[in-house]
């Protein structure tokens, strides 16, 4: 199933998606959106009014894209690949990006994307969810909603590189984590 918002390719609300998909409601609406590249946009209402933007991509997007969102960069080096998450690069990776949504400074709702929005975008929010507590085959089933080359067996593998995530990802304050998200 392809979503599109107005100029953002694989924009949802993951909360609706996950409640919509598998009945699991421990995400509420508003909370984490996810998408594609955010050059098209033309106003924050077209990717739910973020209150921080998460980029994943290379690149720091153009400031005129920040619609008063605070804004993360968290690119990760070309040679890593991200479904690999036993990686300890890749582990890294994903470390600072959950220290930042444990952090004071996040705002909601806040918005991942990379640039197609389901490489990248599908790790760190598999990685939330797992958090979260939700359940792999309603990770997998959002997951699988983007549109382009997404294959079950690879987010599949990357849940299983993360594994216990309070395991995983010692150090960062997993509780925070969940009860900003849960808001």
């Amino acid at each position: 199933m392809a979503l599109v918002g107005p100029g953002c390719v694989n924009f949802r609300d993951v909360g609706e998606w996950m409640d919509t998909i598998a009945g699991w409601g421990a995400l509420p609406r508003r909370r984490l959106l996810r998408g594609g590249r955010l050059e098209d946009v033309d106003a924050a209402r077209s990717i739910g009014h973020p209150g921080t933007i998460v980029n994943l991509r290379r690149g720091a997007d153009p400031s005129r894209l920040a619609f008063g969102a605070t804004p993360h960069h968290h690119p990760i080096a070309n040679d890593l690949e991200v479904y690999r998450t036993s990686d300890a690069g890749v582990r890294r990776w994903l470390r600072g990006i959950l220290l930042d949504f444990a952090g004071p400074i996040v705002r909601y709702p806040v918005m991942v994307h990379c640039t197609s929005g389901k490489d990248r975008t599908g790790v760190v929010v598999a990685t939330l969810l797992t958090i979260l507590g939700a359940p792999n085959d309603a990770i997998v089933g959002e997951y699988l909603l983007s549109d382009g080359e997404v294959e079950e067996s690879w987010i599949r593998g990357a849940l299983a590189g993360i594994g216990d995530p309070d395991r995983t990802f010692k150090g960062v304050d997993l509780e925070v984590v969940r009860r900003r998200l849960r808001g």
